[in-house]
């Protein structure tokens, strides 16, 4: 008798195998964060909007709230469009999460699910007001015959805090709130089955994500905040023998250093991130570099708004 949602053929709910083992995908996934990335699920900028009840869950949300800085309709949409037109002239194929009229942030596409070798985690937002994410999720992945790894039940974990460092490698985070330890630890637990090294990195809820202060480039190549990132993260780091272009705090704090890897020596990071893009460049790096400040403003940025659906394997 076929369980777990595949009877018939259908996509299932739960591919993982508890005991590991489970089977890499061969259509979809990704093993790292460096790939070639070949398709990415992105939000609806249509139904984007700023809401102030998100200031509870995002230091940078009350910046935006203090200076009393105002939304754009026009000019989000647009910079989506720039966004978009990116990844489509680096060769990426974009796909859109439905849209719905409630929940706004839907547009940060990875703090609802990430990706995995093995299908799709489906994350548990801790702001109420977006919960209901987890919907366009699922309806997105079953519609494009893409399995569910497994969904996050422990409590709450948004995908900026699992970071692929490398094949087999994961660096998890957690802050207490946004993400918390026990659900941090259910997902190791399901990677740890798998035979991946894990590490965990306790962070303050100032920071928001790992994924702020830690993002891969390209193989053996990473942008972090040394200013922000736990010592034993970057020890950790070191001992893989990952190169360090360091990210300075204020730009961490203003999402300049969630960027989004492309593959092949290239990235996308947002325009106003100009010390780190510079960096790149010199570095021999091609740098895709949109407008992204409504959406910044707004708490996340290009890797916080890019869920990558397939990459090359690492």
């Amino acid at each position: 008798m076929a369980q777990n949602g595949s009877a018939n053929g259908a996509t299932p709910l739960q591919a993982r195998n508890p005991d590991g083992g489970t089977p890499e995908l061969s259509d979809w996934g990704s093993n790292a964060e460096y790939g070639v990335l070949r398709d990415v699920l992105i939000g609806p900028a249509e139904t984007f909007a700023w809401r102030e009840d998100n200031a509870a869950y995002s230091s940078i949300v009350r910046d935006t709230l203090r200076h009393e800085l105002k939304f754009d309709k026009q000019l989000a949409v647009r910079q989506h469009r720039e966004i978009v037109d990116a990844y489509e002239s680096a060769g990426v194929t974009c796909h859109f999460l439905p849209q719905n009229e409630l929940t706004n942030y839907q547009v940060y596409a990875r703090d609802s699910s990430f990706m995995t070798p093995y299908g799709a985690v489906i994350c548990q937002l801790a702001n109420p007001r977006r919960r209901g994410e987890y919907a366009s999720c699922l309806r997105f992945y079953l519609a494009n015959g893409i399995p569910i790894y497994d969904m996050v039940t422990a409590g709450n974990f948004e995908g900026g805090d699992f970071n692929m460092i490398q094949p087999g490698c994961v660096l998890i985070g957690y802050t207490g709130f946004r993400c918390e330890e026990v659900a941090a630890r259910e997902i190791g637990g399901w990677f740890d089955k798998e035979g991946w090294e894990i590490l965990y990195a306790a962070i303050d809820p100032f920071y928001v994500h790992i994924d702020l202060m830690v993002c891969m480039l390209a193989e053996k190549c990473a942008a972090v905040c040394l200013d922000t990132t736990p010592p034993h993260v970057v020890d950790w780091l070191k001992s893989k023998q990952i190169e360090i272009v360091s990210v300075s705090f204020r730009d961490t704090m203003e999402l300049g250093c969630n960027v989004m890897s492309l593959g092949k020596d290239r990235v996308l990071s947002p325009a106003s991130s100009k010390d780190l893009n510079g960096k790149l460049r010199a570095m021999g790096f091609e740098v895709y570099d949109p407008d992204a400040s409504m959406f910044l403003r707004a708490g996340g940025g290009i890797h916080c708004m890019s869920q990558p659906l397939k990459r090359d394997a690492a």
